[in-house]
């Protein structure tokens, strides 16, 4: 069970389909452990929390919900419940109304939890013993597909740089010190899960994703820009701000400018020969993954042209609508769709 006060009784409804605060995490948290215990089998355990898993995915991002219909269902699950193992910390540093130091101090308490769900047990067990319903599931995740389990160590860290942001010198220690833990090692997740082509190397596949990872991350950045600044951070490296004639300081005070949209522009366009890499090295996985990694290659790269084209910028968030997203996923499998949906209601 998650350390947080829980909601007052009856309020499910009311956070159902948006994002949730700290009380409707806690609430949810509740609500999947007792399903979970009261599972008569492992595989009726798994299947609580992947269905759970799934409604997270589909509340806070619709983009990778969508792309990830068009994987084969047991790779589909363990996206989703890796999904919410990445979801729920960035929500505590996010949208958690507590101080930085407690904020901290949860993150701290998820590391300690996901250390001990790597010691082999029950996925009730695991619940049983205090171990949150996400965790239990994601390491069972690792275990199956032999994830590092430091990878995700990585992207913790990241998470706590997010609780006291401090500006970036430049690109290089934007990427080494931050997209790493925040997005590279997702995407070695999601590559362990997907699995290679049998004629490529598993180092092919992992370079991609690699690729990927700074190309989706970068796209966000480019976007969020505004968002981000209120939030006191600053992803716009300090030398290509000063470039534009900004200081962190100016950039995070000022109303955005022309300025800062086209230092954010920049980001956007380090994303495009990413994305152009990444859809060449495509046959590296797994053919029954290609479809899904494709869509979300298309999708996201659309929004970033959306950002290169001055469609969007610090002030108006870059997006597509319900017709362009379908526009660009495989129309051979839009029968998928209406399914996932139904499983989650």
């Amino acid at each position: 069970m998650l350390n947080i006060v829980p909601p007052p009784a009856g309020s499910v409804d009311k956070i159902k389909g948006m994002p949730w605060d700290a009380t409707g995490w806690a609430q949810r948290d509740g609500k999947v452990s007792r399903r979970i215990l009261r599972a008569g089998s492992p595989w009726q355990a798994w299947d609580q929390i992947v269905r759970a898993a799934g409604c997270i995915l589909r509340t806070y991002s619709s983009n990778f919900f969508l792309v990830t219909r068009f994987l084969p269902a047991d790779k589909r699950a363990e996206v989703e419940v890796t999904y919410a193992a990445v979801r729920y910390p960035d929500e505590i540093v996010d949208s958690f109304a507590v101080p930085a130091a407690e904020k901290t101090a949860l993150l701290d308490a998820w590391e300690e939890s996901y250390r001990s769900a790597l010691r082999p047990a029950g996925l009730a067990e695991q619940v049983a013993s205090g171990i949150p319903w996400i965790l239990a599931g994601f390491a069972h995740v690792v275990r199956r597909r032999s994830i590092p389990p430091e990878h995700y160590l990585a992207f913790l860290d990241a998470m706590r740089r997010d609780v006291r942001p401090a500006p970036f010198a430049d690109f290089d220690e934007l990427i080494h010190g931050y997209v790493y833990g925040s997005a590279v090692v997702v995407g070695y997740f999601l590559t362990h899960i997907y699995g290679a082509d049998s004629r490529a190397a598993p180092a092919e596949a992992l370079e991609c994703a690699r690729q990927l990872g700074v190309a989706l991350q970068l796209t966000n950045f480019a976007r969020d820009v505004e968002e981000d600044r209120r939030r006191g951070r600053l992803y716009v490296p300090a030398d290509w701000l000063a470039h534009e004639g900004l200081s962190p300081e100016q950039a995070l005070e000022a109303a955005p400018g022309e300025e800062l949209r086209r230092a954010a522009r920049r980001l956007a366009e380090e994303a495009e020969p990413r994305y152009q890499y990444a859809r060449r090295h495509l046959s590296a996985f797994s053919p029954d993954c290609r479809a899904a990694i494709r869509a979300s290659i298309e999708v996201y790269q659309a929004v970033n042209r959306r950002v290169l084209e001055g469609r969007a910028g610090p002030t108006r968030r870059a997006r597509l609508n319900a017709v362009e997203k379908f526009r660009l996923l495989p129309a051979a499998k839009y029968w998928r769709l209406p399914l996932a949906y139904a499983r989650l209601l």
